[in-house]
């Protein structure tokens, strides 16, 4: 992993060191620098999440999160089931059906809420696309109607620039799945009515859990409008006409694993001690780091054309004449020498690496990478 072989013919060498932490996934994504298993508290292990440790435990992850996301207190936050999918449908069933909506999708996620939206609510939104590599005008929105979008498009590698799209005397409810954009970016929360990530993503944590975030309009909008579809238990948010305010202090729908709750809060500790503009100025220096890489290969590119809109950690890049093959042919060689793994894109986004920029990778892996992004594509080619 170490030597200087040199590929076939082409005699690509392969370079001397390789990232000291390989882990690019886009999800799970690589856990915080220095975390180690032996190092998660164990006590509210085998306990119920019902007694006190279990709740103290549960309402302190919920604490820390409310603290780095600098989340006002109009805004409630809750652990919820099924990752940040579950909790991005939960406030679809919940809360759509009121007004009319409008959804936007540029990647694969949000095509999903588009697919639930049309076929499984049959609510007949407004569709709003853009191909992968693109954003939508935003000017477009009609924001008397509810609206559905993605922060950060995770398989395209495109974001919304900022929350000045979304104006403050909305009618309808701005709904955001943000599962790659939490901690990464300075999000504007009064712009925000439904927010929903996991853990998975910028914080390195286990997946499994959904996090929901409520604005004060998302909770009168649960408490006035009963949906004409039934709701399975994991999504009931209210009862009696009012919101079960105990999801949102730690008293959660189901049983959660108290080991990712634990594994959440290592992580979300490991966080405070940089503060947020700590996460957000990580995630910077390494896309800055991986452009700096693109902008050197004329073989390499970004799918999101526009800087403005390019994910700063879902990094989607293009290869000059590769299709899924030669990508998987190349993200192969990378894992097999330990300098990258999960680097090949989305399966349903055009054929291309993805490259996790998030903060709890080290900014020296991405520089190093650059190098063994060579050599595997000079091999790859090599096999063609």
């Amino acid at each position: 992993m170490t030597d200087t072989a040199t590929a076939p013919a082409l005699g690509a060498t392969k370079p001397a060191t390789v990232p000291a932490r390989p882990f690019f996934s886009s999800g799970p994504c690589a856990k915080p620098p220095g975390w180690d298993a032996s190092k998660l508290a164990t006590e509210s292990l085998g306990r119920s999440h019902r007694s006190k440790i279990g709740k103290t435990h549960l309402a302190y992850c919920i604490d820390l999160m409310r603290e780095l996301l600098n989340l006002p207190d109009t805004h409630r936050i809750g652990i919820v089931p099924g990752s940040d999918t579950g909790a991005f449908e939960m406030a679809m069933w919940t809360m759509l059906g009121a007004r009319p909506v409008t959804t936007l999708a540029w990647e694969s996620f949000g095509e999903g809420w588009v697919t639930d939206a049309v076929k499984q609510l049959k609510i007949d939104p407004t569709v709003i696309r853009a191909d992968y590599g693109a954003l939508p005008d935003l000017t477009q929105i009609d924001w008397a109607t509810d609206v559905l979008f993605t922060w950060n498009g995770t398989t395209s590698g495109v974001r919304v620039p900022n929350a000045d799209f979304i104006p403050a005397d909305r009618e309808g409810l701005s709904f955001a799945d943000a599962t790659s954009g939490v901690f990464a970016y300075d999000i504007d929360w009064s712009k925000i009515d439904v927010a929903t990530f996991s853990w998975q993503k910028v914080l390195g944590g286990e997946g499994g859990h959904g996090v929901l975030i409520l604005g004060p309009r998302a909770v009168e909008r649960l408490e006035s409008y009963t949906p004409a579809w039934p709701l399975p238990k994991v999504f009931r948010l209210v009862s009696k006409g009012k919101l079960t305010e105990g999801v949102f202090k730690g008293e959660t729908i189901n049983t959660p694993s108290m080991l990712a709750v634990e594994d959440a809060i290592a992580s979300l500790e490991w966080a405070k001690s940089l503060g947020a503009g700590g996460l957000i100025a990580r995630s910077d220096a390494n896309a800055a780091a991986l452009d700096r890489i693109v902008a050197d290969r004329d073989w390499l590119g970004h799918l999101a054309a526009d800087p403005a809109s390019r994910s700063k950690t879902s990094v989607c890049l293009t290869v000059a004449g590769a299709d899924e093959a030669f990508i998987k042919t190349m993200a192969g060689l990378l894992e097999k020498e330990g300098a990258a793994y999960d680097v090949a894109g989305y399966r349903d986004a055009p054929a291309g690496l993805r490259i996790w920029c998030g903060a709890t990778v080290d900014t020296a892996d991405i520089e190093a990478l650059g190098p063994w992004l060579d050599w595997a594509y000079a091999t790859a080619k090599n096999a063609v």
